[in-house]
């Protein structure tokens, strides 16, 4: 379990023009469909955390540690996931359009469905575990040409 539960993370999100969770420990939480949009997650702790069909607009990610997180249909757009670890996430249909995914590491995860486009993603480590949009696996899709 994480350091906060589901209803104080909502009352956090209720109660704060912005939200502050960096370095936060999430992990194992049920956050799916709450709007963090703007919310500073820097360094968090999302270890198999649903944010399923979660709002993330804009949201500082950087170094967040998301392994086997399930994100399907989350809203990633324009979010910072510099250097995150999404290691085994789903992200299944979720919007990453514009979002900066450098140096993430995506192996084993599953963006099958995922809208990418404009998103940055140079240095993005993935592995033969790793379905892309198109349902291709590992090297068989290319990351820079789905964000087109």
């Amino acid at each position: 379990m994480g350091e906060l539960t589901r209803k104080e993370v909502i009352m956090l999100i209720n109660g704060a023009s912005k939200i502050r969770l960096a370095g936060v420990d999430l992990s194992n939480e049920n956050l799916s469909r709450l709007d963090f949009e703007g919310a500073n997650l820097r360094g968090a702790i999302l270890q198999e955390t649903n944010i399923q069909e979660g709002i993330l607009r804009n949201t500082n990610m950087t170094g967040v540690n998301m392994l086997a997180t399930k994100a399907a249909y989350a809203d990633f757009a324009n979010a910072t996931l510099t250097g995150a670890n999404m290691t085994l996430a789903s992200l299944q249909g979720a919007r990453l359009t514009n979002a900066i995914l450098s140096n993430a590491n995506l192996n084993g995860a599953n963006l099958q469905g995922a809208n990418l486009k404009g998103a940055k993603v140079d240095g993005v480590k993935f592995d033969a575990g790793t379905t892309w949009p198109d349902g291709k696996k590992g090297s068989a899709g290319v990351p820079s040409s789905y964000t087109v």
